[in-house]
């Protein structure tokens, strides 16, 4: 999910374990929110950093700033920083007001014991009460949609069948070539239980037994046993291999900057990732005022046109091009054939997964 997602990455929750596992018109600003006030505020929000910090700093931050008068600085921390939440909620240290987050650690941070993530509150407000209730929390509001995916080669492909699904991936005989999957539990068990039959709609909660019986199956042909968004990225961009498991942040660049790269959504794994709010704050009505701001759909929309991330609110896509809209996950049609991750699967079942993914690999 290392600071991944200066990768362009997607996927948060993919690594979150390691640690510990437009315009105002959304906003509903109350009236006491005189400009002299605004003026006196600033979020500190924690990101992604590199390319994330600066496309929120011009389609989210300075936006925000500009309708409220209320100042937002991008601090960037590796992985989803679920411990840092934690050590700064404990201590009082109030290091920072939000941290966007995927749902799998909003769940981490908010039903384990303490919480550490102040509900939104925003049930009344127009923007968020349209967006799917898989992509609203109590403690955060999805504003945007990673993804993990198939990707190919178009220039590997012979006789015109291109590969549709992930048994298509473990199927060596109709589909020769090189391949690569993730180094790692998750994404890559609901990736072998689709491979071995299990319906989209089945694959939580995951029955391991099943999953290591199909990895078993694909184990001798998998070349490449990938760590890193951008390690995958290259060995498909090289032609290292053929197909492979990816972060569509990394794989939709290349494809937009000419790689013969294509993309099957057939059972592409996706999940929600929106702004936590830390407990005990001193800015925490500023800061459900910048989650409605996010959850805008101009606003969205303006996020995916520039990352590859889908927007949550269905109204986005009426201005986002239409060539680029067919490639995000939240696309009707791909939204229907993915599998949304179960927020509280990982966190409860990652230290036996891990575990014996880690043995299983080494075997």
């Amino acid at each position: 999910m290392a600071n991944e997602r200066n990768r362009l990455s997607a996927a948060s929750r993919r690594d979150f374990i390691r640690l510990g596992v437009a315009g105002a018109a959304g906003l509903a600003m109350p009236a006491i929110w005189t400009s002299a006030k605004a003026a006196a505020r600033r979020l500190v929000v924690r990101d992604s950093g590199g390319v994330y910090t600066d496309i929120y700093t011009r389609t989210l931050y300075k936006p925000f700033q500009q309708a409220t008068g209320i100042e937002v600085v991008g601090v960037a921390s590796g992985a989803e920083p679920t411990a840092q939440i934690r050590s700064i909620v404990d201590t009082g240290a109030k290091t920072w007001d939000m941290a966007e987050l995927s749902f799998p650690a909003v769940y981490l941070l908010s039903r384990n014991g303490k919480t550490y993530l102040e509900p939104v509150k925003l049930e009344g407000n127009t923007a968020v009460s349209k967006i799917p209730a898989q992509f609203v929390d109590t403690y955060a509001v999805g504003h945007n949609v990673y993804t993990t995916v198939m990707t190919y080669r178009t220039d590997a492909i012979k006789g015109g069948k291109a590969p549709s699904s992930w048994a298509d991936l473990w199927d060596v005989k109709n589909f020769p070539g090189r391949r690569a999957l993730r180094k790692f539990p998750f994404d890559t068990i609901e990736q072998a239980l689709m491979a071995a039959g299990t319906p989209t709609g089945s694959v939580y909660p995951c029955d391991l037994d099943k999953a290591f019986a199909s990895l078993d199956r694909v184990k001798p042909n998998i070349d490449i046993w990938w760590t890193t968004g951008a390690q995958c990225e290259q060995i498909l961009r090289s032609g290292e291999v053929a197909m492979a498991a990816s972060w569509l942040a990394r794989v939709l660049p290349a494809i937009d900057a000419g790689a013969p790269l294509a993309i099957s959504w057939g059972g592409h794994i996706y999940g929600p990732q929106g702004f936590g709010i830390l407990k005990g704050g001193d800015n925490v009505d500023a800061c459900r005022q910048f989650v409605a701001f996010c959850a805008d759909p101009k606003r969205q929309a303006e996020v995916a046109s520039a990352l590859a991330v889908g927007p949550t609110h269905p109204d986005a896509f009426q201005f986002i091009d239409a060539k680029r809209a067919k490639n995000l996950p939240t696309y009707a049609e791909n939204l229907r054939r993915g599998v949304r991750i179960d927020p509280a699967y990982w966190p409860a079942h990652q230290d036996v997964a891990i575990e014996r993914f880690n043995e299983w690999v080494l075997r």
